[in-house]
């Protein structure tokens, strides 16, 4: 098996800011803006929390209500109407698609998907982020593949459901969906637990970002995330000056570009443990 760590929402390039920590420690996801997309800002909502004012609050204005949203990956159900025997899904493309396929990625796998965020309050002009808080790397979300869909041709008729999904509003070549598995298939871990969501609220366990890190991109990670004793290293971080090990933990600095970093969980056999733990742990209920 995989595990992939996946870059998704806003962050400096896309869309210009992070996403959101609320006063109550709630993570906010915002998806990327899409001018392909069929689906805008303001039908979102995520845990009761519309999306649109913190999206027009924190670009000031640059983007609203009725921009159109890039809402991959997909995974709350109550995030928006839906249509019947709709499941979560996360459409690639291109160069970021083809590293998953040489990478082996497919049917069992287990995407977490992280982002930037930083900490915000409401103020006199509305949502702000908090002037000391420092943006940081989170983990946000998760998803295990059922099934992987080419997108080369019309969707099967079983599939009708996810049409209005991004990706599904593109041509191009190399583009695949990612189903997700109705419920977590992961060694020690009960099967209720769905197989795709979001993690509720910050938590130490979350933070990829090191404590008083110069950069958003300087990681501390569990110990045995160290590639030693030539166990293959997380994908498109195989320079050794990148990784240093401590006692505790793992540094690494992180490249600053790529969307999709593979782990092969069969040369870490605290991989998925450590990833089932995260989510049973701290899984929005």
């Amino acid at each position: 098996m995989k595990l992939i760590l996946s870059r998704k929402g806003f962050d400096s390039a896309a869309g210009g800011v992070p996403s959101p920590i609320l006063p109550d420690g709630r993570l906010i996801v915002l998806p990327i803006p899409d001018d392909h997309s069929l689906t805008t800002y303001g039908e979102l909502a995520q845990d009761g929390e519309p999306l649109a004012p913190l999206v027009s609050d924190l670009t000031r204005g640059r983007l609203t209500a009725r921009d159109r949203v890039h809402l991959d990956p997909d995974l709350l159900e109550a995030s928006l109407s839906r249509h019947p025997g709709w499941r979560p899904l996360f459409g690639q493309m291109g160069q970021a698609q083809g590293h998953l396929r040489n990478q082996g990625v497919g049917p069992g796998d287990l995407f977490l998907f992280f982002g930037l965020f930083r900490r915000v309050a409401p103020g006199r002009d509305g949502w702000a982020f908090v002037p000391e808080a420092r943006p940081r790397h989170l983990l946000w979300g998760w998803m295990q593949v059922e099934r992987v869909l080419s997108l080369d041709g019309p969707l099967p008729a079983e599939m009708a459901w996810a049409s209005g999904h991004p990706h599904c509003q593109r041509r191009a070549s190399n583009n695949v969906l990612y189903v997700a598995r109705r419920h977590l298939a992961l060694d020690g871990l009960a099967d209720t637990l769905p197989g795709a969501g979001v993690f509720s609220h910050d938590a130490p366990s979350l933070r990829l970002t090191a404590p008083s890190a110069a950069r958003v991109s300087d990681w501390w990670l569990p110990a045995w995330w160290y590639p030693r004793r030539g166990r293959p290293p997380l994908s498109y971080h195989a320079d050794p000056g990148r990784w240093r090990q401590r006692a505790e933990h793992t540094e690494l600095r992180a490249v600053a570009r790529g969307q999709e970093f593979v782990l092969d969980a069969a040369a870490y056999p605290e991989a998925l443990p450590w990833a089932g733990e995260l989510i049973r742990d701290r899984a929005a209920r």
